[in-house]
């Protein structure tokens, strides 16, 4: 079983790498963006075959290392297979 997580920064947040992108884009043409927010995605590779309980390994992970819950939010994508 594989688990996805998305982190992002919170709303609210100071974005400087989203922002060096949105100025890149419109350098190379892209006036339309008005906006980039830019998160990372970690997948993990899980030997548990119980989605809840994989689930909540994950959020523990999330919690405790693979997110800053101060400044970010995650959300997580369980995937059989």
């Amino acid at each position: 079983m594989k688990a996805r997580v998305h982190v992002m920064l919170k709303d609210g947040v100071l974005d400087p790498q989203g922002e060096a992108v949105r100025h890149a884009l419109g350098a190379l043409g892209f006036d339309g963006v008005n906006g980039v927010r830019q998160g990372k995605i970690i997948e993990l590779d899980l030997a548990d075959a119980d989605s809840d309980r994989a689930e909540q390994d994950v959020r523990r992970m999330c919690e405790r290392l693979l997110a800053n819950t101060v400044i970010e939010k995650f959300d997580i994508e369980i995937v059989q297979g």
